[in-house]
């Protein structure tokens, strides 16, 4: 017989899995069978000090040369019986997830890894003396030879030319396995003291497959020591490096050893590495309020986008430069988000990016967290007062691409051959185009695909998302432009598609949320997809890619303000003209008649919120373009914030998941735009005291509104009215504990006399919200919070100018149920 070992690691301290089976195509004797056989495992802990779970199966000698499939079943946070492999087969053609071997005489364990950020990297390994040791791991499969070595933690800058290594430490060989996975010998005694290193700089000294010596960062690493924009190897810094870590950039400075299963007591030291620690179990302790709890339905979510780098408004160095905003600003605007009844904020991109001023969507080292903006111990700190205000926390994440100047990253890290450019894709050899890069994939966003077909490559990225669940207690993920990754791909060379590129971007896509939602199964997963794709939000195992909601990017064009979308509504910026010309009020009825088939709605993101004017469109701030850019001042500012009411409205009160970008709620103004959004950050807290507490007094009893209200927060949303001449629009959100009517004009007259609207379940109707309040500096023109009769079908409801009243229906005749209104069709009329 010839045994057989089948290991599962689970690569997560605390993974939540029961009765665990192994499960094969073979029979109770080893032999090939149709029906699988299953055997319980045993658990175990690896050598990450993470669970495991091990089985070992006699197979017949006279079997060997056939090959078997293999995979693992378990009990857990998703359920009873889940199969346990996310990882789908090498095969564009495939979506089978078996594990495949083939019997030999001495065929080795096969082992799988469910996240691997506990295996590669710099990790503390437990030891039977129970003193930790320190181990790296790499993979660089193209490489003569790996060592690793430990920079100044001063500088945090090891040179090109190795000036900068520690070499009192010296140089600590690595030796590689079958996978060109290179780890450090335990017995070396130079990593024998973990407590001695930890917080210690270091890089890999990498002899690649042409004999060049390169230094590469551990792309696996938690910290990256640079807290500036400074790369000592550009000339185009403009001066020379100071030799002090604060002033180096992250991207291609020193990696840190960091302890994982450690926080700072304190959310901010002036020092690194920080004084005081306590373990992830003690700062977590009082993460959540009883009576605050976070949600866990994404229906539920009123999403809140924050830039980072764009807070601190005013904040300068001792030069008077202006120095970008970072994770104590954040926190320092949580209560004001509290009080208007936020409870998601989806932050840019905060892994690890080039310089300080960035929009953050050029990731070099995706566990790492940006040290500029605060680093990731002050993230743990910002997560865990968002839980305690009752907040999720969403990041957002960039798979689609790596950093462009990724030279000390993922760029030629073993080798010099495009074709062995371990982490893009590349089509071919060399020799096969005119110029070596033809080979690469284009997918519209700003750098090269990842290679997307190697396990390797997949794994990576999709264990730094389970790091950040993990680690830092993130309820979800916005994932950027996925649409690049299952169906822009095209070669470099000619623009011609790679079916295989976008196949495997598909399989990376279901691997990434099957793996996420076998940990934590109510993780928020939401895509900027732009494809139309139903099965982008379908179950992997039913042919989708199993996101909750993508980005609806046409509710916004319909809406605000891209005057360069062609066959847009626009209309805010067609409001502005204020000629009286009517509006494609029915364009936007149809994108809020789809705002429910789960959709991200919007009327503002940080993409559309003035960066489009680069490209021929005409996006800005709501309350700029409302007024088509007119100062505001005086009546102009009332019409502003009362189109801007009207916008907010729409989005909040859609049948989607509604997001705003910051600043939206106090009435900022200014174009933000990715390259000079520091010079014109605007003071959110200081505004929502001024000149915007109108605007905030709206977006508070609006956002709460929807939030207490069910009929606000379901998928169900029904057009019964639309005209274009008049300008009108209604819609109906219909519940069993109550329907509510949203009825909105954009023209810049009431209707005093009331507006007619037909196709109306019968019933009492009162007045709950309405936007021309004068609370919020508004006409005051509306049903003053009366009831309005509806009978026949038919109501009779006053209508401020630029704005909409909100009506609630609580005496439903006996019998009457919401469900009638499908029955009634809605009146359309485009003139």
């Amino acid at each position: 017989m010839r045994p057989v070992q089948f290991i599962y690691h689970t690569g997560i301290p605390r993974p939540g899995f029961r009765n665990v089976r192994l499960s094969g195509s073979w029979d109770g004797q080893g032999r090939p069978s149709q029906e699988w056989a299953v055997t319980p495992m045993d658990q175990f802990t690896d050598e990450t000090g993470c669970p495991a779970f091990r089985a070992t199966v006699e197979f017949p000698d006279d079997q060997a040369g056939q090959g078997y499939s293999w995979g693992v079943l378990v009990d857990g946070p998703a359920g009873h019986d889940v199969w346990a492999i996310p990882t789908e087969a090498k095969d564009a053609a495939s979506t089978a997830r078996g594990r495949d071997f083939v019997l030999a005489d001495a065929t080795p364990a096969q082992h799988y890894w469910l996240s691997t950020a506990r295996r590669l990297g710099a990790n503390k390994r437990h030891t039977e003396q129970g003193r930790p040791r320190l181990e790296f791991g790499v993979w660089a499969p193209n490489a003569q030879a790996v060592s690793v070595v430990f920079g100044d933690p001063v500088s945090g800058y090891i040179a090109d030319d190795g000036t900068g290594v520690d070499e009192d430490i010296g140089r600590i060989p690595m030796s590689r396995d079958d996978e060109g996975v290179w780890t450090t010998d335990p017995s070396d005694q130079r990593l024998a003291d973990y407590e001695g290193l930890r917080n210690r700089p270091y890089m890999f000294e990498v002899v690649k497959d042409n004999g060049r010596v390169a230094y590469r960062t551990d792309l696996y690493s938690r910290t990256q020591i640079g807290r500036g924009a400074v790369d000592p190897a550009d000339p185009a810094a403009g001066r020379p490096f100071s030799g002090r870590y604060q002033d180096l950039d992250g991207t291609v400075g020193c990696s840190v050893v960091i302890d994982p299963d450690r926080s700072t007591r304190h959310f901010s030291e002036p020092e690194w590495p920080p004084r005081e620690w306590v373990p992830d179990d003690e700062f977590w302790r009082e993460e959540h309020d009883p009576g605050r709890p976070v949600p866990t339905r994404v229906e539920d979510l009123v999403i809140y986008e924050m830039h980072l780098a764009g807070l601190g408004a005013g904040d300068v160095d001792s030069e008077g430069r202006p120095v970008p905003g970072d994770i104590e600003d954040a926190v320092a605007l949580l209560d004001h988000l509290a009080e208007l009844g936020i409870n998601a904020v989806e932050l840019l991109p905060v892994s690890e990016f080039e310089g300080t001023a960035s929009w953050g969507y050029g990731t070099s080292h995706y566990y790492a967290v940006e040290c500029s903006a605060g680093g990731r111990e002050q993230l743990k700190h910002f997560v865990r007062a968002c839980h305690q205000r009752g907040i999720a926390v969403i990041l957002d994440m960039v798979f689609n691409h790596y950093h462009h100047h990724a030279e000390r990253a993922q760029w030629a890290y073993d080798s010099d051959e495009h074709s062995r450019n371990i982490y893009y894709w590349y089509e071919g050899r060399e020799s096969d185009y005119a110029d070596p890069t033809g080979g690469y994939i284009d997918n519209m966003s700003t750098a090269w695909a990842p290679r997307f077909w190697e396990e390797h490559v997949r794994q990576y990225l999709i264990s730094s998302a389970v790091a950040h669940m993990v680690q830092f207690h993130v309820d979800g993920f916005r994932m950027d432009q996925t649409t690049s990754i299952h169906a822009y791909s095209v070669l470099h060379a000619d623009g011609r598609p790679v079916g295989a590129a976008n196949a495997f971007g598909a399989k990376f896509l279901r691997e990434l949320t099957r793996t996420l939602r076998l940990i934590r199964p109510e993780v928020f997963l939401l895509a900027e997809d732009h494809s139309g794709w139903d099965a982008v939000t379908h179950d992997p195992d039913a042919g989708g890619l199993g996101f909750d909601a993508v980005w609806y990017a046409d509710f916004y064009h319909h809406l605000a303000g891209d005057t360069g979308h062609a066959g847009a509504a626009n209309l805010l910026t067609q409001a502005a003209i204020a000629d009286g010309r009517p509006l494609a009020m029915d364009y936007f009825a149809g994108a809020l008649q789809a705002s429910g088939d789960a959709k991200v709605v919007y009327h503002e993101s940080h993409d559309e919120a003035g960066n489009s004017r680069y490209s021929g469109g005409d996006s800005g701030r709501t309350i700029s373009i409302a007024v088509g850019d007119a100062p505001l001042v005086g009546e102009t500012r009332r019409y502003a914030e009362a189109r801007a009411r009207f916008a907010a409205g729409m989005s909040i009160l859609s049948a989607g998941t509604p997001m705003f970008f910051m600043g939206e709620e106090s009435g900022a103004s200014e174009d933000y735009r990715y390259d000079d959004f520091v010079e014109h950050r605007e003071n959110i807290l200081a505004a929502a005291r001024g000149e915007g507490r109108n605007l905030c007094a709206f977006y508070r009893d609006l956002i709460h509104l929807r939030r207490e209200r069910p009929a606000a927060r379901t998928h169900e949303l029904r057009v019964v009215h639309v005209h274009n001449g008049n300008r009108v629009l209604a819609f109906l959100r219909p519940h069993e504990d109550g329907d509510l009517l949203v009825v909105a004009n954009l023209k810049d007259t009431p209707y005093e006399a009331g507006y007619r609207i037909q196709g109306l379940p019968d019933g009492t109707w009162r007045e709950v919200l309405n936007s021309d309040s004068a609370e919020y500096n508004g006409w005051d023109q509306g049903n003053r919070g009366g009831d309005l009769p509806g009978t026949g079908g038919e109501l009779n409801v006053v209508l401020p100018r630029a704005g909409f009243v909100v009506l609630e229906r609580r005496d439903r005749p006996q019998g009457q149920g919401s469900q009638e209104t499908d029955e009634r069709r809605p009146a359309m009329a485009a003139g």
